[in-house]
């Protein structure tokens, strides 16, 4: 085969590729200049969507309707429109194999591509129960979410099994989401997770409380503090119960596991500095090696706001640092200054007629105001983090755009607060007036 040379290269087709594209496009393109390698079969499209959307019984989300950079408001680009940028978009194309001293990567069928420059953005992969031998866990309809092909097979499985019995094994994002969703799809739904409280990464047990007793009065179940530890299956292999560490057992015909994911950095091992479980990068993305850069889920880089170096996995930062890293290769092809990226931690979630948003940092103490009952006819609520006497993070559930415009200049400006029993009673107000 042919060695094929392009000036830039993105490794992955997520989401940081259709952004990053975007931005190469923006900043001035020449045809054939750039090429996304994808071992994907589709064109980069908004992730969050197969959570979400994706999974309603009526009105789905299909592509193209949710290619990138609808997600952010942005213009849609189809497949043509990177045949129209002259971008080449070599889709189902894994690479397993990248040299970055010479510059070259191969793939799985052979193919050489070399590049002058290299945007990583692989992303991340699930973790599954298999990696760690948990009996049974190879059995049909047990399912992993990260790209469309394992959406599509999860709505092949809720058809087929209209009514049925599904366990959701973990309490995170993709957990939360999906309880929504197949409960939507009127599935008899538990979740099953370790921790004593749902989202324990980012929730107090305050808030974890209202979305625990929001999901329960919607009908799902909920089991905490025990985990899968096997899986029953029926003579075609497709799997019929979860048995629990704490002895139960629960009838299933779907069970879906969302317990996590690693970056996809495996490529890189011993080839660039690491840190963080990602690879370390500067404030512009650049890598230790000359000419490579890495986005996204995989980047561990220097989060200004809290003088650290952080790996943050979210389509937010994945969006806005491969426009970042664009800018800096443009701008440093040109001998010109950037500003080092300086980015705001934000994470969002919808289920159900529920909307929260969190910006900043989940440290120190925290404040509940609002109204957290999960029987009310609208809740509302937030919370507060205080530390070292500043507001460092700030969550609001059910907050219009503006709302949470105010508890993102919260979080960013950190404004300090002498008795945080004020932010009890002043609530959103305390936001709006900073």
């Amino acid at each position: 085969m042919a060695e094929k040379h392009f000036k830039y290269i993105i490794i992955g087709g997520g989401v940081s590729a259709g952004y990053a594209a975007r931005e190469y496009v923006k900043q001035g393109l020449a045809p054939g200049e750039l090429a996304i390698i994808s071992k994907e079969a589709v064109a980069p499209y908004e992730r969050p969507a197969l959570s979400k959307a994706y999974l309603f019984p009526q009105g789905a989300a299909r592509l193209p309707g949710f290619h990138v950079c609808v997600g952010s408001g942005g213009e849609r680009l189809l497949p043509e429109w990177y045949t129209e940028k002259g971008i080449e978009l070599l889709l189902s194309t894994e690479i397993v194999k990248a040299d970055l001293p010479s510059k070259t990567l191969t793939s799985a069928a052979g193919a050489t591509f070399t590049y002058d420059i290299l945007i990583i953005a692989t992303g991340s992969t699930v973790i599954k129960l298999s990696d760690f031998g948990v009996q049974g866990a190879d059995a049909k309809n047990i399912f992993y979410l990260r790209e469309i092909d394992d959406a599509d097979k999860l709505v092949a499985a809720i058809q087929a099994k209209p009514n049925g019995k599904a366990v959701i094994v973990g309490g995170g994002y993709i957990g939360l989401e999906l309880g929504a969703t197949l409960k939507i799809n009127n599935l008899d739904v538990t979740m099953v997770y370790p921790e004593p409280w749902c989202m324990p990464r980012l929730f107090t047990a305050e808030i974890a409380a209202f979305y625990e007793g929001y999901y329960a009065n919607k009908g799902i179940k909920i089991i905490k503090g025990t985990v899968a530890v096997g899986f029953d299956s029926d003579a075609n292999g497709d799997v019929t119960a979860v048995k629990l560490k704490d002895g139960r057992v629960l009838d299933a015909d779907i069970v879906v596991v969302g317990v996590g994911g690693r970056p996809l950095t495996t490529l890189f091992k011993g080839q660039v500095e690491e840190e963080k479980g990602g690879i370390k990068t500067d404030g512009f993305f650049k890598t230790s090696i000359t000419d490579v850069y890495a986005v996204g889920d995989v980047a561990t880089f220097p989060l200004k706001l809290y003088n650290e170096i952080r790996r943050v996995e979210h389509v937010d930062h994945a969006r806005k640092s491969a426009e970042h890293a664009v800018k800096a290769i443009k701008a440093n092809s040109e001998g010109k200054p950037i500003v080092e990226y300086d980015y705001l931690p934000f994470f969002y979630s919808r289920t159900f007629d529920l909307s929260w948003q969190f910006y900043g940092d989940n440290v120190g103490d925290s404040v509940l105001f609002g109204d957290a009952d999960p029987t009310s006819a609208k809740p509302k609520f937030g919370s507060y983090w205080i530390k070292d006497g500043k507001v460092v993070g700030a969550f609001l559930e059910s907050g219009s755009p503006d709302e949470n415009k105010a508890i993102a200049k919260v979080a960013r400006l950190q404004p300090a607060v002498a008795d945080p029993k004020q932010l009890i009673t002043e609530g959103l107000n305390f936001a709006s007036k900073i």
